[in-house]
């Protein structure tokens, strides 16, 4: 009789410790539920009207028509680029020389490394002849064939030369270029595994 009034306890305790755990795990999810849920964190109700893009938006620059002012005007409206496409203040130029300037430039790009692990940063330069002062967008060839603009910012051309680094997750042969908006102009294009 005294064995089986000993078990009694011990199964009671297991159950008391069964029933604490669960508890203690309901109060925590709930707690890390409330917390992502205030925080923002879940990303299901973005900004972005595709759920997809960058959360930030950095205004293109674009030419000014006079000389008095300055330089450069960024626009309030973000913009939407598509691969190989312009947009009409980029195709056009207030002096109307574009083209014969646009057959010198060049764009030679270099990766510092070759073999990288995921998110190991990828150093990336090159020389832009004609280029002084350009900007120059990092792209990525997507699965899906085609070149997407890499989340970095844009990349400025000083003294003909520019450097940048990049990081990524996705492992594999990755293919990186540069290209400038304005003219349309695009690097050779470079390669690294990553993994």
């Amino acid at each position: 009789m005294a064995k089986s009034d000993e078990r009694h306890p011990i199964v009671a305790g297991l159950i008391a410790l069964v029933a604490v755990s669960v508890a203690v795990a309901l109060i925590v999810g709930v707690s890390a539920f409330a917390a992502a849920h205030v925080l923002n964190l879940g990303g299901g109700s973005g900004s972005s009207s595709d759920g997809n893009g960058p959360s930030l938006y950095l205004p293109k620059p674009s030419p000014t028509l006079t000389n008095s002012g300055p330089l450069v005007t960024l626009s309030s409206q973000p913009t939407q680029t598509a691969t190989g496409s312009q947009t009409a203040s980029a195709s056009s130029s207030p002096s109307g020389s574009s083209s014969p300037s646009k057959k010198n430039k060049q764009i030679n790009l270099t990766a510092g490394e070759v073999n990288v692990s995921p998110m190991q940063s990828i150093d990336l330069s090159g020389t832009y002849t004609g280029g002084e002062g350009h900007l120059l967008r990092v792209q990525r060839k997507s699965d899906g064939g085609g070149w997407e603009d890499f989340p970095v910012p844009d990349v400025d051309v000083q003294g003909g030369q520019f450097s940048t680094s990049v990081e990524t997750g996705r492992t594999g042969k990755q293919l990186f270029r540069v290209k400038d908006d304005d003219t349309g102009e695009v690097s050779n294009v470079v390669s690294v595994q990553v993994g």
